[in-house]
């Protein structure tokens, strides 16, 4: 009968707890070293504009479809809920400004109610998106 050479011995381990450690210790540094975006939710067509400039500043996006339908954070609403949306965010932070991402085909009265509402929630800027044409 062979002996093992290990035999009244422990056997030797790999201790993963360090690895476990640094894993999550990564996962915390991206975590918060990341820039969150928020978008409205639905795709848009949006128009062309020869002098369509970027904005680089947190803005509130609202996306109204060519259905109709008015989107915020994931979210469709009315203009009532727009409104208080809208002013909750404009409250908490004060110099946002509003970007309606419109399709091209949306309703032109639609977009001024939304533009409407928006001013009236106490949005100082409020903007039109568009995608840069060459």
């Amino acid at each position: 009968m062979k002996t093992s050479r290990f035999l009244g011995q422990r056997r030797p381990e790999i201790n993963i707890a360090p690895l476990v450690d640094m894993v999550f210790l990564l996962l915390i540094f991206f975590m918060v070293t990341t820039t969150f975006s928020k978008e409205t939710g639905v795709e848009v067509a949006k128009p062309k504009a020869k002098t369509s400039t970027a904005l680089h500043k947190e803005n509130i996006l609202i996306a109204v479809t060519d259905k109709g339908t008015i989107h915020i954070h994931n979210k469709q609403v009315d203009l009532k809920g727009l409104n208080a949306i809208v002013r909750r965010i404009i409250r908490d932070q004060p110099n946002s400004s509003v970007v309606i991402i419109a399709d091209k085909n949306a309703r032109v009265a639609l977009v001024v109610d939304v533009m409407d509402e928006c001013k009236l929630a106490g949005a100082k800027k409020i903007s039109l998106s568009a995608v840069r044409e060459d």
